[in-house]
This record gives structure tokens, C-alpha cells and sequence, in this order.
């Protein structure tokens, strides 16, 4: 099972995810959910990095099944909002996969 939390600031802003585990929906290499699941993070990562110019605190194990990444304390406004509408985007994506295959994926936020 994949776990996916969202940590919320106070005031309801995304601070953190965290991602661990690993689906086993299918064999090695063609475990769709965990593939779903990885593109949706790694992808929002990127995204991130290359429209926000902002690289998150990242925090992985190399053998997979363990992503966390935390925003950066000291942004201005408008990168920080554009970083919490593309994390927004991440978990509703992530809640779509999770309406699809609850057995394999749950996201708490």
C-alpha cells in the first residue's frame, strides 16, 4: 500500500508530503498504481522546480518507497501560491487514483 500524507500548515497551506510504501497492483516494472503514483510526484516536483524556480526539500531512500518533500520557509507570495496550487493539483490527482484503486493507494491531507 502506498501512504500519502499532506501536512497543513495553520492556515490550511500544504507544507509537506509524504509518500511510502509501495502498491504491488502488478510485478516489478509493471506495478501501475506505484508508476501513477510516482509520474503524479516526480512530476509535480519538476514542475516545481521549472515554473516556481523553487526546488523543495527533498528526502528519499534509493531503493524507492519513500518520498517526503517540504516547501521552503521564506518564499514571496506569489511563488508560494503558485507552489500550492501545483501541490493542490498533485493531491487532487492523487485522490483521483485512490478513488480508483483503494486497495493499493490512500492519501490523508
Amino acid at each position: 500500500m502506498i501512504n500519502i500524507t499532506f501536512d497543513r500548515n495553520t492556515n490550511g497551506f500544504i507544507d509537506s508530503f509524504t509518500m511510502a510504501g509501495h502498491a504491488e497492483s502488478g510485478p516489478y516494472g509493471h506495478d501501475l498504481v506505484c508508476a501513477g503514483a510516482s509520474a503524479v510526484a516526480f512530476g509535480t516536483v519538476n514542475a516545481i522546480a521549472e515554473i516556481c524556480q523553487t526546488e523543495l526539500e527533498v528526502e528519499m531512500n534509493d531503493d524507492g518507497g519513500f518520498l517526503r518533500c517540504c516547501v521552503p520557509k521564506h518564499l514571496d507570495k506569489v511563488t508560494y501560491e503558485k507552489v500550492q496550487l501545483l501541490l493542490n493539483g498533485m493531491l487532487v490527482s492523487m485522490k483521483t487514483m485512490e478513488e480508483q484503486y483503494r486497495q493499493f493507494i490512500r492519501i490523508e491531507s
